[in-house]
C-alpha cells in the first residue's frame, strides 16, 4: 500500500503542475514562507492551512489529496455533498468545528462563507480516529432519534463524499438547504430520492430529491453530558472540558 505521504506529495504537485505554476509561485499564493519543494518530496507534512487554501482557491477535494477519492475537484453545485469550507487551528492543522443548535438554524445559509465559520468553537483531537479526514461537531435537537440520541447530545461526524456511499446501519447529518437534521438514509428503489427516517417511530420517513443535500456528515461517535449541562455555554463548557480528557488520556497512552 502506498504510504499515505507519498500520495499527498504526488497529488499536491500533480496540481501544481496542472496550474503551470513554479513552486516558488505556488508557494506565495498558498501562504508558504519558501517554496513547495519540501512538501513535494515528503519532508514536510501539509498544513490545515495549505488543505483550506486549495479548496478555497481551486476547489481541490481534500478526500482526494490524502488518497482517499478518486474525484479531484469539489463540486460547488447542490448535488455535490462535500464540505464547502474546512477550517485550521493556529498551528495551521485541520480542526473540528461545533455547531450547536441555534447555529445550525443559520448553517444552510452560510454554508459557503469562510467568515462565518469564525464564531464557531472549534477543536482538534489528537487521535488517529479523527486524523486524515474531516470532522465536524453537530448538537442534537429534537427527540427525532431517540433512544440512541437524546436532544443536547453532540454526534462527531465525518465528511461523506458521494451519497452511494450511504448505509442503512449508519446515522447522518443531513445539510439540506433550510435545515441540519440527524437521520438514518435509504435510497428510494423506484426514484432517485433519498429517505430520511427517524428512530423515533412517531416520526414517520419522508423522501427528499437528492440535489437538496448540501453536505452530509456520517455519525461516528456522540458526546454525551450530565443533566447539569442545561445552558449553552454550559454545554459548550463541558464539551471543551471532554476534549481536553481526550488529549490527556492520548498523550497517556502514547507515554
Amino acid at each position: 500500500m502506498q504510504d499515505e505521504t507519498d500520495i499527498v506529495a504526488k497529488r499536491f504537485t500533480e496540481i501544481r503542475r496542472e496550474l503551470g505554476h513554479t513552486q516558488s509561485d505556488f508557494a506565495k499564493l498558498l501562504g508558504i514562507s519558501t517554496t513547495t519543494a519540501d512538501i513535494e518530496r515528503g519532508r514536510t507534512k501539509l498544513s490545515g492551512k495549505v488543505v483550506a487554501e486549495l479548496l478555497k482557491q481551486f476547489k481541490i477535494n481534500p478526500l482526494w489529496l490524502f488518497g482517499d477519492s478518486s474525484q479531484q475537484y469539489v463540486n460547488t453545485t447542490n448535488t455535490s455533498v462535500i464540505p464547502k469550507v474546512v477550517t485550521v487551528d493556529t498551528s495551521e492543522n485541520e480542526n473540528m468545528v461545533l455547531v450547536n443548535a441555534k447555529a445550525a438554524a443559520g448553517y444552510p445559509q452560510n454554508i459557503q462563507d469562510t467568515s462565518w465559520y469564525q464564531q464557531l468553537p472549534a477543536f482538534d483531537l489528537p487521535l488517529p480516529e479523527f486524523r486524515n479526514a474531516t470532522y465536524r461537531g453537530f448538537q442534537v435537537e429534537g427527540d427525532s432519534m431517540l433512544p440512541n440520541l437524546k436532544p443536547g447530545e453532540w454526534v462527531l461526524a465525518k465528511a461523506v463524499e458521494d451519497i452511494d456511499d450511504i448505509s442503512t446501519n449508519k446515522m447522518y447529518v443531513v445539510v439540506l438547504q433550510d435545515a441540519v437534521l440527524v437521520k438514518k438514509l435509504e435510497k428510494s428503489p423506484n426514484t432517485a430520492n433519498i429517505a430520511l427516517i427517524s428512530l423515533n417511530e412517531t416520526y414517520p420517513p419522508y423522501e427528499i430529491e437528492r440535489h437538496a443535500i448540501q453536505e452530509l456528515w456520517q455519525v461516528s461517535s456522540k458526546i454525551t453530558f450530565g443533566v447539569d449541562a442545561t445552558t449553552e455555554k454550559g454545554l459548550l463548557k463541558q464539551l471543551q472540558e471532554s476534549m481536553e480528557e481526550l488529549k490527556s488520556q492520548f498523550k497517556q497512552v502514547k507515554n
